[in-house]
């Protein structure tokens, strides 16, 4: 695996000790105490005990890997990037390929598959119906890390996308948040019209503290208001001495790509080069800032989208206009984070709070309108049309309003690796994380050595905090986390909570993944697979190009192996009937990936590209000399 870039902290020597297992329960070998007296030095345990850390989770929704300034993208980001420098960011950050999943994970501490979203409660299989782990919201199989901060003495705030259940024991208040306001769903409008994406819920559920809102506030906007609602309920207490965790689940940038007026035209024009251009860009700065290696290739553009060079100038214009809508609304979300790290400035909270920002899955390439929408006749055909009628590229960005960026976008957005949201490819599943606070050593830094979960941001915190799991929960047995705590990574004590023998398991309608050190198994249903295993050596390979199966069969035997354990560990039921089945009769017949670039660039066009090429990278060098 690779090292860690850190240009001033020293590399530390490996955990000796790890579980063949892979993710397994969390460990407390370490000890507790040593490991977050080493993170608040200079303090006695009694002190520590009365001056534990806060917990700021920050989730962007969709957002891609390559985004953020900080990771390569030209997107203004601010806020983010200056917590990337007085933080640590991490390049081999996993998450599931939607979002359900990753929330299970990230409020269980344990594997989807158990926590009760095996699958999204709208695309259970016939095969998974009635089966634990498959209930289609966060089970009672699990306690949630927000229940057992708020025993432990935390206060537990939540405001964004809940997407874990509707029914009275389902719901934040009654899986450990003290306060919340709250949209049930998986997406909706961002404004006050409350449509929601799902015509078989035709108005988005919101919640506050328990109870359901009939109507949102005339000047909602879904990322102003959740961080309104967050800041009111954090100065609802402050003065109590009581900790916090502020759960911010963000709904941007997922569709409908929405802007309040004023952000409308913040990125006028500055997409019309094609994304082509802007993803070769972004690529040679993920080089520069260290995000990825020198001599790494980048996924081969996708054989349905076309080259942005042959495509008309108002092509270009009018797919570039989705670009900007989706860029305005990553810069928003930053502006309002700022919004919310400010006041804990104010109120004298921001240095003793741990922040954790990542986007829970990869970049949205699909159009959700129309898949839920379906085919015309049809009741969810209706819903998408009455309400998110307005297809004029004038008007996209506004209320009623609907637009999702492609998967041309969504590629740049997870450059370098291939495809998007849904799909178990490093483009699914991998995320930025940036993580900031008391204790993070390594300011500035980039971590490219630990292989992160998401299950272990749960495990984290409860160690942070000095809470340990239980094996029952007002009385009823609860499964042990399977994550790992990042306690001693963070402290600068090692650098990653795996060795070479873990791995992690991954699994989603059908598809099947193993990720042990710098190998991953993969097997995708066809077109974007083979319909069979193949295996990548993903330090060499990020954009799994290269399948070495033939090469190294005893590798990939070993990864079956591993992947039996995973099985069996989680109880895993791959899907018998999935989205992707019609998938190869809608694309385009596939080519070889070694002619996809057939016929080649020559003549005007060739000539064209470069220089587009070279005019953008200078605007972006230009407009953003301060982060290059």
């Amino acid at each position: 695996m690779r090292r860690q870039n850190r240009d001033s902290c020293p590399s530390k020597s490996r955990r000796p000790v790890f579980k063949r297992t892979g993710i397994g329960s969390l460990l407390f070998y370490l000890g507790t105490a040593s490991a977050i007296l080493g993170l608040f030095s200079g303090t006695d345990m009694s002190a520590q005990q009365g001056n534990r850390p806060n917990f700021l989770l920050l989730v962007a929704d969709d957002m891609g890997f390559s985004d953020l300034g900080s990771y390569g993208g030209e997107i203004a980001t601010p806020v983010l990037d200056q917590l990337a420098r007085d933080g640590v960011r991490f390049t081999e950050f996993y998450v599931s390929p939607t979002c359900s999943p990753t929330r299970s994970m990230l409020l269980s501490g344990t594997d989807m598959h158990v926590a009760g979203l095996g699958n999204m409660d709208t695309l259970v299989a016939p095969n998974q119906l009635g089966q634990p782990g498959y209930e289609g919201y966060l089970n009672h199989q699990v306690v949630t890390v927000a229940s057992l901060l708020r025993d432990g003495g935390y206060h537990t705030y939540m405001a964004g996308k809940w997407h874990l259940g509707y029914e009275p024991d389902q719901i934040p208040r009654a899986r450990g948040f003290e306060r919340d306001f709250t949209l049930l769903a998986g997406g909706a409008s961002h404004f006050d019209d409350q449509w929601n994406l799902e015509w078989q819920r035709a108005k988005a559920p919101y919640m506050q503290d328990g109870r359901p809102l009939e109507k949102l506030p005339k000047d909602f906007y879904s990322t102003k208001t959740y961080t309104d609602k967050m800041i009111e309920f954090i100065e609802s207490n402050r003065n109590d001495g009581k900790p916090f965790l502020a759960y911010m689940a963000y709904t941007a940038p997922h569709g409908p790509l929405h802007v309040p007026d004023d952000w409308l035209r913040r990125y006028k024009n500055r997409y019309d080069v094609g994304w082509d251009v802007v993803q070769e860009v972004r690529f040679r700065r993920m080089k520069e800032l260290g995000i990825i290696d020198e001599g790494v290739e980048r996924a081969p553009r996708l054989w349905y989208v076309p080259r942005s060079i042959d495509l008309t100038p108002a092509a270009n214009s009018i797919l570039g206009r989705k670009m900007e809508l989706y860029a305005s609304m990553v810069e928003y979300l930053d502006k309002d984070i700022g919004r919310l790290t400010d006041y804990l400035k104010e109120i004298g909270e921001y240095e003793n709070t741990v922040i954790i920002f990542f986007s829970d899955n990869g970049a949205e390439g699909n159009d959700l309108r129309a898949m839920l929408g379906g085919r015309p006749g049809t009741r969810g055909y209706l819903h998408a049309a009455l309400n998110f009628a307005e297809d004029n590229p004038l008007m996209w960005g506004r209320k009623g309003t609907y637009a999702e960026y492609g998967p041309g976008w969504a590629s740049v957005s997870m450059t370098p690796f291939r495809v998007y949201k849904g799909l178990l490819s490093e483009g699914g599943i991998r995320a930025p994380l940036i993580i900031s606070g008391p204790g993070v050593r390594g300011a500035g830094t980039i971590n490219k050595e630990a292989v992160l979960h998401v299950m272990d941001i749960a495990p984290t915190m409860l160690e942070l905090a000095g809470i340990r799991h239980p094996d029952s929960y007002e009385g009823r047995q609860v499964l042990p986390m399977a994550g790992e705590s990042w306690v001693s990574m963070m402290a600068g004590q090692s650098e990653s909570p795996r060795g070479p023998q873990d791995w992690l398991g991954f699994e989603f309608l059908g598809q099947r993944a193993i990720r042990q050190d710098d190998w991953k198994l993969l097997w995708l249903h066809e077109p974007w697979g083979i319909g069979d295993w193949q295996l990548f050596n993903l330090a060499q390979d990020p954009g799994e190009m290269r399948d070495l199966s033939d090469q190294n069969p005893a590798k990939k035997q070993e990864l079956l192996r591993a992947w039996n354990a995973y099985v069996q560990q989680f109880n895993i039921i791959p899907a018998n009937r999935h989205a992707f089945e019609q998938a190869e009769k809608a694309l385009p017949a596939r080519a070889d990936p070694q002619t996809e670039e057939f016929p080649v660039l020559y003549g005007a066009p060739a000539q064209q590209y470069k220089q587009l090429l070279e005019m953008y990278e200078s605007q972006v060098r230009r407009h953003y000399s301060w982060r290059w």
